[in-house]
């Protein structure tokens, strides 16, 4: 198996602490290590030559300085921002023609996945179905709660069970839902969150890029040469590449019956906003999470980074964010984090 970290977001949703030059996945959110760091850590069962890492070339840098032992020839520079579905496209011609045959992993850098042993449990049992069935594989997470900010799947029928998981079969994606189409997904309980977690062979996903994103399909075989290099002409074609995401070019016209859908128990969050740091961080209600130089009085499930060599003090607060950095100050409501990227529109 390869698995390809993809680490180009910009993670506009935790300004000021995430700034373009460096986004969430360069981070120290919910540790002592940043987010990729830790990404790589969790795929230690694959040797470093078999992990690829998906960067903005302005972040190539900061790469090579956390993740030394991955090889320079698997940074997979984006030529553009075009979003997941050509980049996925790029890294999945390139193994593609570097390993045929192989399976491959797709990882968010930015996302946390508290149970290393059921991710990589779930990995291999994916890896299994791809090589043996040439299936498309999801890993997926129960939803616990209506969250609108995430994708949904539905589950069709139990197609198999391996080693005591059942493996089902897609019935659809859903987007992002309003608050009461969410609330319906929880009560049916036969949704699940999308991680983004796709496990297939390099190959049968090139297949479908062919099928339904022909142009697209066209220029990435031109970008990638027959053993796997990248050709002259990738910057100008990358650039004219359709900005879309693999969700909306690829998996939802792809039939639902050669999709299956793995269920993991990962302790998987997006970490797509402060309040989903605080969660992660405190241990009650009332805790408040700090960094750097606080005094607080009188305050409860707050968030407070002072991270910019000043003293940060908090009076009676609850449920307050307030991230004061080199990059800018923020304060809001915790319930209202969400709301950052707005602030970048």
């Amino acid at each position: 198996m390869k698995a390809v970290i993809l680490a180009g977001g910009g993670g506009t949703r935790l300004w000021p602490l995430s700034t373009p030059e460096r986004p969430k996945q360069f981070q120290k959110l919910v540790s002592e290590k940043t987010m990729i760091e830790e990404t790589v850590e969790r795929l230690d069962f694959l040797k470093p030559e078999d992990i690829y890492i998906a960067i903005n070339e302005k972040h190539l840098g900061l790469v090579k300085d956390l993740c030394p032992t991955i090889p320079e020839k698997n940074l997979i520079i984006e030529p553009a921002l075009r979003d997941t579905a050509p980049c996925i496209g790029f890294a999945s011609t390139i193994i593609a023609k570097r390993h045929p045959g192989e399976v491959m992993a797709i990882i968010y850098a930015d996302h946390l996945i508290k149970n290393k042993a059921e991710f990589q449990s779930k990995l291999k049992l994916a890896e299994k179905l791809a090589l043996e069935k040439n299936t498309l594989n999801i890993i997926e997470v129960e939803a616990t709660e209506p969250n609108i900010n995430y994708g949904y799947v539905k589950l069709g029928p139990v197609v198999e069970n391996i080693d005591d998981t059942e493996i089902f079969q897609l019935d659809c994606f859903k987007e992002k839902p309003d608050l009461e189409t969410a609330k319906k997904f929880l009560e049916a309980g036969n949704y699940l969150w999308n991680t983004g977690l796709y496990v297939w062979k390099a190959d049968t996903i090139l297949e479908y890029y062919q099928k339904y994103q022909p142009e697209t399909y066209s220029k990435l075989q031109e970008m990638v040469t027959s053993t796997g290099e990248i050709s002259e002409s990738t910057k100008t074609l990358y650039e004219t590449l359709e900005k879309n995401s693999l969700d909306y070019a690829i998996m939802e016209k792809i039939d639902p019956s050669i999709v299956r859908i793995i269920k993991g128990d990962l302790g998987w969050s997006d970490i797509g906003s402060f309040k989903a740091i605080w969660e992660e961080l405190a241990k009650s209600k009332e805790e408040n999470i700090t960094r750097g130089q606080t005094n607080l009085i009188g305050c409860s499930g707050c968030l407070i980074y002072a991270d910019n060599n000043e003293a940060v003090a908090g009076i009676s607060l609850t449920d307050t964010v307030i991230i004061d950095s080199p990059n800018g100050l923020l304060v809001c409501n915790k319930e209202d984090s969400k709301r950052v990227k707005d602030l970048n529109k």
